[in-house]
């Protein structure tokens, strides 16, 4: 009887924990990264991916997670239809052999209940770097139009295009690049 009532204790706290980790979908219609660059020292530049996938898991109470982020390198806007098509060629994103752009958490960083930056891989190109998103904003409440829970953030890092083969013009139009991933995401 006492083995079982330990059973049932176990069973329940495993419950438990698993219930603290949420489980949340990318709401591709409100998720649109976009990079900006300096271009031949006239402006920065600013373009945006139209579709981007993924989930996120979060378990607040433990300051733990994971993000899983996947871009559509194809829905590249400049602004420019011609222009989308030419960075899609192989000089830059390549989109005919490496269609997406992945981001792979490794970890996340807490300052209190504030999550405040995801490390993990960056896949551009078919090269993954370690690369730290810096989250300036992060907020979660109950959506008032879909009646779930949400979370939504913004996250930068800054890259190096040549660090992931797609160098052509540097220095003319700049090799640093910042990413910015503003997302939002429905729980499950």
């Amino acid at each position: 009887m006492k083995k079982l009532a330990m059973l049932a204790v176990a069973a329940s706290l495993s419950s438990a924990a698993f219930a603290a980790t949420e489980t949340y979908v990318i709401d591709g219609t409100h998720t649109f990264p976009r990079f900006e660059y300096n271009h031949l020292g006239y402006s920065t530049q600013v373009s945006r991916f139209d579709k981007t996938s993924g989930k996120i898991t979060l378990d607040r109470a433990a300051k733990t997670g994971s993000v899983d982020v996947v871009i559509d390198a194809k829905s590249v806007d400049t602004g420019y239809a011609l222009f989308n098509e030419h960075i899609q060629g192989e000089d830059y994103f390549y989109t005919a052999k490496y269609p997406t752009i992945t981001f792979k958490s490794s970890s996340m960083k807490f300052d209190g209940d504030k999550l405040v930056a995801v490390d993990g891989d960056l896949t551009v190109k078919g090269v993954t770097k370690p690369v730290t998103l810096t989250v300036t904003s992060f907020h979660c409440m109950p959506h008032p139009m879909l009646k779930k829970d949400a979370c939504g953030a913004n996250a930068t890092t800054k890259i190096k295009r040549s660090e992931f083969n797609a160098e052509k013009s540097a220095p003319y139009v700049s090799d640093e690049v910042t990413l910015t991933i503003p997302v939002e995401a429905v729980k499950e």
